[in-house]
């Protein structure tokens, strides 16, 4: 079997744990989840050594299958999707990737989950005094084609210091910043599946560029670093 495409087994696997999530039938079939979590393992690596040509990656991290119940009203004990996210090496490289597979569930994103209190800071005051390099990026055509716009949580208004009649306050009330490409199941089993995923996240290196530079900089353009 290629070591990078997705299986239909995969798929099979995931539904069934969705029909039984319970430690019994897991227990009973550990061999075959073992089996599906190395393949899709690979194929996660082989994505990572791809992108290896237009980005440095310093950690490929994948995700355990067990569910922390402990503060969930939710109590299986098991996931019912396949998971990882990948870093970017060196404090001057900022964004994160993650890629998800799940049955009619599948996607990749890539962006700004959870940023600091400082980083935020620091976001909301660059669009506040000029985001027009951040649309001219997020609104080019082959950017757009493949992720869409700007997704994530905000505040109703506007936050504390700024105002809300801002004309850039739908980006200034942002409270992450992320984007994220769906997948039809057929497209995950397709060949190129791992070369299409590796695309996507070249496209959004401009953007990931300009964060990067706003995140290492003060508003006067001076390195922090």
């Amino acid at each position: 079997m290629d070591q990078d495409i997705i299986t239909q087994s995969v798929f099979d696997f995931l539904m069934d744990l969705e029909k039984n999530n319970n430690r019994e039938w897991f227990a009973q079939h550990k061999k075959e989840f073992k089996e599906v979590e190395n393949q899709t393992k690979k194929v996660f690596t082989a994505i990572a050594e791809k992108m290896k040509a237009h980005d440095e990656i310093e950690r490929l991290k994948f995700f355990r299958i067990y569910r922390d119940v402990r503060f969930s009203n939710d109590k299986t004990p098991y996931k019912i999707n396949f998971s990882s996210s990948m870093t970017r090496a060196g404090s001057h490289r900022r964004g994160g990737y993650y890629m998800h597979i799940q049955p009619k569930g599948s996607f990749m994103a890539a962006g700004f989950w959870e940023p600091s209190k400082e980083d935020l800071f620091r976001i909301r005051k660059e669009w506040e005094q000029d985001a027009d390099e951040l649309r001219h990026i997020i609104g080019n055509k082959a950017f757009k084609a493949t992720w869409g716009d700007l997704v994530g949580d905000a505040v109703k208004t506007a936050p504390k210091g700024f105002d809300k009649n801002h004309p850039n306050i739908d980006l200034i009330k942002r409270k992450q910043f992320i984007f994220v490409k769906n997948f039809t199941d057929q497209e995950v089993l397709a060949k190129r599946f791992p070369e299409q995923v590796n695309q996507g996240f070249k496209t959004i290196r401009p953007y990931f560029d300009l964060m990067s530079n706003v995140l290492t900089t003060n508003l006067n353009g001076e390195s922090l670093l």
